[in-house]
Parts: C-alpha cells; structure tokens; sequence
C-alpha cells in the first residue's frame, strides 16, 4: 500500500465545498471518481482542511492509500487527463503511511481579495468580492494587528462549529492594496468555520468607520460572534498555501 500526497488547485465557483455531502458536487467527489476511473481503486481522500461552497484553493493539500504502482511522476499528468478545466493537480509525491493531510498541517495562509472599483472586473467576479465603498485602510491594518498571537477566536466563529477548542494561533495578518484591489493574507496554525470570512466582514466594519480599530479586540476578547461583523462572501476566499514540517 502506498500514501500519495498531493497540493491541487481548483475554482470553487461551482461546487458545494471540498468534502464529500448527500448533495453531490464536491471537489472532492470529482478528485475520488477521476482517481477510479485511473487505477479501479475506490479510496478514502483526507485533505488539509475543508474549504466551503464557492471557496477556492491556489495549495490544497490531500492524500490518499492506494495499491496503484502508477510511478509517483506520472500522478499528476494521468489525473489532470480525467479532472475537469476548474480542478488541477500541480504535484505528487509519496510519503510515510502515518502521513495525514490534516493532522501533520503546520500552518495555513488564507487569501481574501476585495475589488473596490466602482464597477466590478467581469473577469475577476467569481475570485473577488466586490465592495466599492471608501475605506479606512490604516484603521483596518491597526485593528488585524490584534488577531497576532494566541487567543480564542470564538467570536470570530460560525455558530455552526463544531470545534472543542477555539484557541487558535495566527502568527501573521497583513492587508496588501493596490489600485482596485484588496487582499488580506492571514496566516495560522488552523482555523475555525467561516473565520476568516468573519474577519474580513468585521474588518469591513472598521473600513467603514462602524467599528474602531480599538473594537477589534474588544470583540476577540469577548468570544460572543454576536458583536463581530457579517460573514463576507465565499467567493473571495482562498486557501492559499498549507506548510508541513517537511
């Protein structure tokens, strides 16, 4: 038996999320039919983390155990020739049987990105959220500077968690602009349901002037998801970059 890790990418425009539900139309349905119709194997895909409906991911990360003795080198080609355009495999390797997705994640960087134009890019809709409102970019850095550190981000939080624990540590947040564009880059060793979309509709908040900076971690420290702002649209997250210790 072997493990096969490998880092894909897809749009999540069309999909209910990464993980398999009675829906039907998962990333991760596609990935485990493709991997069928190429070695016969019906196998069980453990990936990094789940990412949901109209999320995207630049560096997923997943394995599998398979009996198929496909040369690890020739992975990523023979599925790419059985995966639809919105869904690729940038590379393969073989690990340890012990190896989980998951559970050996170091860290994880997300993206999300705003367009502020007053009209939206057509070609960049389904990937950015469009938010044409004036906002306060300094205000906006200065409150993200309180999510560095350990806390418990239950107010940051979908109610919907399942999670023991909400303690999580971010080690890096940083808001880049350029002209039309807006991108939070935030990085962790994990991450809650719908975090970082609370962040970002939080952070918005800040932008706009309906909440100070000093309010940020005010509502951190609280662990009530009731004073932070709305949940900003999936479409403008992507899991960006996961990191293992090897």
């Amino acid at each position: 038996m072997r493990n096969i890790r490998m880092v894909i990418s897809y749009v999540g425009t069309t999909y209910h999320g990464f993980q398999t539900q009675p829906i039907g139309n998962t990333v991760q349905d596609v990935l485990t039919k493709a991997i069928y119709v190429l070695t016969g194997e019906k196998v069980h895909i453990i990936a990094s983390g789940r990412t949901d409906a109209g999320v995207h991911a630049r560096g997923q990360v997943i394995n599998f155990q398979c009996a198929s003795r496909i040369p690890i080198d020739r992975w990523a080609l023979a599925l790419n020739a059985r995966l639809p355009d919105d869904i690729a495999v940038l590379k393969a390797d073989e690990v340890p049987l012990d190896f989980h997705a998951s559970y050996n994640a170091r860290q994880k960087t997300y993206r999300y990105t705003i367009d502020t134009n007053k009209f939206a890019d057509v070609f960049e809709r389904n990937y950015r959220f469009h938010y044409p409102m004036p906002l306060r970019l300094p205000e906006m850095r200065e409150a993200l500077s309180a999510l560095i550190g350990t806390h418990d981000f239950t107010s940051f939080a979908s109610l919907r968690s399942t999670k023991v624990s909400h303690v999580r540590t971010i080690s890096d947040a940083k808001l880049m602009d350029s002209e039309g564009k807006l991108e939070l880059f935030i990085t962790g060793d994990g991450f809650l349901y719908n975090m970082v979309r609370i962040i970002m509709g939080t952070l918005l908040w800040v932008g706009e002037g309906k909440l100070d900076a000093s309010d940020f971690k005010r509502i951190l420290e609280a662990k009530d998801r009731s004073l932070a702002g709305p949940t900003a649209m999936s479409h403008g997250l992507t899991l960006w970059e996961v990191v293992y210790d090897n």
